[in-house]
């Protein structure tokens, strides 16, 4: 009777709501300690854990929400409210529904209580354009809420603070097929189908599912940006010339913490490492809600040297992206060689145990209290940068169990599924596409840095940072969401999904997660209305459905989004379309750590660099192109203007005559087509290159290196 009551609650919740309920009371469960057979068991509250049990819900079928945490939404709300799009156009589905909840909340007047909606400003990617339906930045909070309102609206019972048990018996099987997971408290949870929404993907391999951890060999899958990684490593980099040792010049005293022995290794070779994890920090410099600093117990100011010697070796840009939120708050990620990120102290995080787990993170909340109150306070940090850190401070109306400090590891990678697909640098960059798409991803390969080491001249190095655009949004195969047919029959895995270490750096982003989790719940449930394994469900059934939830599931530059409207921005202004010879940054000749971004809209191609505002005089851009004939051409430069960007960039350009050299001011938008400023109109001889080269010598701001156009004067 306790079993229908239940059962009737459930369903009376669902026609509240407007959602169809088309199954039966669930059956009983084999163990009656297991309680109701639910059509769907959730393992993982993240964002793709709440769309999936919203979509078993929308779908007519019983779901339960197993969390290991107290605290719903993951990362998405743990912090990360900087979200990481790629493109809004393929964002779809109960993702999409997301950002328009977010945005109905700011139209709200009482959701502004520490600064009005006119004085916030957003930028870049996550820019929300006049008329548009979605709200792309937020604060932890409020997306806290919007997740407890859906799994609220849709009836979903959740499970806070259950843990797998990850020993024997913790995942009952019956076959190919999970009858149950049982929870370290001894409860037990039956089901159809399951789905692993972890970071970690714990019940993935306790299913006894193939996957593996680290980075591959760029030999085993033909890649070229996998493995260890020390000449394409340029981002994020340290100054030159750091020196690695506790007594300068000593390799006796021993090397300073986290740097490890052994050199550079083989470009390219694979291992075991994890790319760095830290916490996305949500920061106010609103002095009614701001929590200052201050220095943790067990600090060790060891632990910083590396980081003073980088400043002092000349380092000016300041070592984190503090990205305005609602609210005079920020998200806070890393930014420079050194920052946030606890650089090689995760190795063991993946598949540690909970109390492995527990420690890591641990020491990774020390290193970043000790490291903002160091870059707060330490009389070594430059007047300058301290006196910018000390104004800001934790939140006290976020995370208020932690004073500020977020429960929510920033788990960038862990365990990766090995199924019958696995994604590839090959499948981000269109050179191989799938035939069962079940979402689109459309971010930036992506590895923070994953060891530090000791380069041939003696001196620290950051290894593993790699950011390669250049390719429009691509899809995700749904085989590499599901297991192999032996290993698993009724489980999918849309976070630790099939791929390798540098495709997973594209996939690996919160949007992509929450239309992942929505397909893995639409496959669950058709794959039990038909009686079937998962790696049967018909996938043009799939396919067909997805669409009719506004999935985007195929990519036209320029068109529709799921919801119908004109899709935001455009991602690029294809150099094949331009009059004349364009030369885009991918194939200039770069000097200096130039970053990689594409969050200011138009830019060329898939990107642009800027130089973080650091290093003066030591960046530079050539650019070499053929004329198709002698004679005069306009030579034209493409940046993306800000406010914040430099007034006098020099640009010279070799020419019949000799070099000229032009100082472009990027703090005005360009005169043509909003894209493109005009440097002059030079002669070029035939059989010798045009080149121009741009620096950020004695600039006053941000420097943008975009393309280079040579137009036929008329």
């Amino acid at each position: 009777m306790k079993m229908m009551a239940r059962w009737w609650r459930l369903a009376a919740a669902a026609l509240a709501v407007g959602t169809p309920v088309v199954s039966a009371v669930p059956a009983a469960a084999a163990d009656p300690a297991a309680g109701p057979v639910y059509d769907v068991v959730v393992y993982g509250g993240t964002s793709a854990g709440v769309a999936a049990a919203a979509q078993a819900r929308r779908m007519g079928k019983t779901a339960v929400i197993v969390e290991p945490t107290d605290r719903l939404g993951g990362l998405s709300s743990g912090g990360l409210g900087q979200t990481d799009i790629g493109n809004k156009a393929a964002v779809g589905g109960i993702s999409r529904e997301f950002y328009q909840r977010i945005a109905r909340h700011y139209r709200d007047p009482a959701a502004w209580r520490w600064q009005k909606p006119q004085e916030y400003k957003d930028s870049g990617q996550t820019r929300t354009d006049a008329g548009e339906d979605a709200k792309w930045t937020f604060e932890p909070s409020v997306a806290l809420k919007v997740f407890n309102d859906i799994i609220r609206e849709h009836g979903v019972p959740v499970a806070y603070k259950e843990r797998l048990d990850r020993g024997p018996g913790g995942v009952a099987k019956d076959g190919g097929r999970i009858v149950s997971i049982r929870t370290e408290s001894g409860k037990r949870f039956a089901g159809r189908a399951f789905v692993d929404a972890t970071y970690e993907g714990d019940l993935m391999a306790a299913a006894g599912v193939s996957y593996t951890v680290g980075r591959e060999a760029n030999k085993q899958y033909s890649e070229t940006y996998n493995g260890n990684q020390t000449i394409n490593a340029k981002g994020h980099q340290l100054r030159p010339g750091v020196d690695p040792y506790v007594r300068k010049g000593d390799p006796a005293s021993g090397l300073l913490p986290f740097i490890e022995s052994g050199g550079p290794g083989e470009d390219g070779a694979g291992d075991k490492r994890v790319q760095a994890y830290a916490y996305r920090m949500c920061l106010t410099d609103h002095p009614d809600n701001r929590i200052p600093f201050v220095k943790p117990a067990g600090y060790d100011e060891a632990w910083y040297e590396l980081l003073l010697r980088n400043l002092e070796a000349g380092e000016t840009g300041m070592p984190w992206i503090n990205s305005t939120m609602p609210n005079r708050k920020t998200d806070t990620n890393n930014r420079t060689g050194v920052s946030t990120d606890f650089i090689g102290q995760n190795y063991g995080y993946p598949e540690g145990s909970y109390a492995d787990r527990a420690n890591i993170a641990a020491r990774h909340l020390l290193w970043q209290q000790g490291l903002m109150w160091t870059l707060a306070n330490h009389p070594r940090v430059p007047e300058k940068m301290r006196a910018e850190f000390a104004r800001w401070g934790l939140c006290k109306d976020e995370f208020t169990a932690g004073d500020g400090w977020q429960e929510q590891l920033y788990v960038r990678e862990a365990r990766r599924m090995v199924s019958d697909l696995i994604m590839t640098q090959h499948h981000c960059q269109g050179q191989e596409v799938v035939d069962d798409a079940v979402a689109l991803a459309a971010y930036t390969m992506d590895s923070h840095n994953v060891r530090r080491y000791v380069d041939a001249k003696g001196f620290a190095r950051n290894e593993g940072n790699i950011e390669v655009h250049g390719f429009p949004p691509y899809p995700i195969g749904y085989r590499s969401i599901v297991p192999k047919r032996s290993e698993a029959s009724n489980l999918l895995v849309p976070v630790c999904l099939s791929a390798t270490h540098i495709a997973y750096g594209s996939i690996r982003m919160e949007p992509v997660f929450m239309v992942l989790g929505q397909s893995a719940a639409t496959a669950a449930c058709l794959a039990i209305d038909g009686g079937v394994a998962v790696q049967d469900v018909p996938y043009a059934k799939l396919r067909d459905k997805l669409a009719a939830d506004k999935q985007v599931l195929a990519w036209k530059a320029g068109g529709k989004t799921a919801g119908g409207s004109s899709s935001s921005r455009p991602v690029d202004i294809n150099p094949k379309t331009l009059p004349g010879v364009v030369v885009d940054d991918e194939q200039a000749a770069l000097a200096g750590a130039w970053e990689a971004a594409a969050f200011t809209h138009p830019f060329v191609a898939a990107g642009y660099r800027h130089d973080g505002n650091a290093h003066k005089g030591e960046l530079s851009a050539r650019y070499e192109a053929a004329v198709p004939a002698a004679g005069r051409y306009e030579v034209r430069v493409a940046y993306t203007r800000n406010g914040n960007r430099a007034s006098n960039v020099p640009v010279t350009v070799a020419h019949a005559g000799g070099e000229t050299t032009v100082a472009v001011d990027q703090r005005k938008a360009p005169a043509i087509d909003g894209a493109w400023a005009s440097v002059g109109t030079f002669a070029f001889a035939a059989g010798r290159p045009a080149v121009v080269t741009v620096s950020n010598a004695g600039t006053d701001g941000y420097v943008i290196v975009d393309a280079v156009q040579f137009v036929a004067a008329k």
